[in-house]
């Protein structure tokens, strides 16, 4: 077994990299998985539903590990995002609009990445983000409001997936 305390400062960060990467690829495979055992349709459904439950419990232990409180607003979610796992393999940038809305971009999405790569077409995730995006948002504060602005299978250019966030004060 192997003492995390004993670890360099750059070990743990590889360490937290092929963390991130080997969870990523586990969802990969999973999906892959059921897609060839159901057909795709079936299996973007299973993953809607599985990123409908891990969302939420994602969202909450990060803010309970980094202190950041319920209800905390756009400013919460902006740093709950920074810790998302998917923050340390794909590149990614948060802007805050004239509005006060928070803009979120993955700029290179590993998933798509792969994709491409392979020359097949972008996976079709947006069904998929759109639950995702709005479970993570809503367990931070139930009042942000998520927008896609563009994730495929619409076509972008520059970045891989595109969401804003507000804050509904109602």
């Amino acid at each position: 077994m192997i003492d995390l305390k004993e670890l360099s400062r750059e070990d743990l960060m590889r360490l937290l990299d092929v963390y991130a990467r080997n969870w990523l690829a586990h969802d990969g495979s999973w999906f892959l998985a059921a897609e060839e055992k159901l057909g795709m349709d079936a299996a973007i459904d299973l993953d809607r539903e599985s990123w409908r439950r891990f969302a939420g419990v994602e969202a909450r232990r990060i803010m309970k590990s980094f202190e950041i409180p319920d209800g905390g607003g756009l400013q919460a979610l902006a740093r709950a995002l920074a810790y998302r796992l998917y923050a340390m393999i794909n590149e990614q940038t948060l802007n805050w609009t004239g509005e006060g809305a928070l803009e979120f971009r993955m700029v290179e999405c590993r998933v798509q990445s792969t994709r491409r790569r392979k020359s097949l077409p972008d996976f079709p995730c947006k069904s998929v983000g759109i639950v995702e995006f709005t479970e993570f948002a809503r367990a931070v504060d139930p009042r942000i409001r998520t927008e896609c602005l563009s994730c495929p299978p619409d076509r972008t250019v520059g970045y891989c997936c595109a969401w804003r966030f507000t804050l509904d004060e109602n």
